[in-house]
């Protein structure tokens, strides 16, 4: 059972993007659909990646 999920609809792809543009940051390559193959540090720099950039983003906006 996936716990995962989006809570605006609308955004899916935006966040697909992003997902996309942060493993190209980190030097990761992402297929499109399943990516269950990535190492966790794959998977972890790309989380770290969007993180960093979320928070560099709200701390512009302030």
């Amino acid at each position: 059972m996936s716990r995962n999920r989006v809570l605006v609809p609308e955004a899916k792809e935006g966040l697909n993007q992003f997902k996309m543009e942060a493993a190209r940051e980190v030097g990761v390559t992402l297929k499109d659909g399943y990516n269950g193959d990535l190492t966790s540090r794959e998977a972890g720099s790309i989380g770290g990646q969007m993180v960093k950039k979320m928070v560099e983003a709200y701390e512009k906006s302030l």
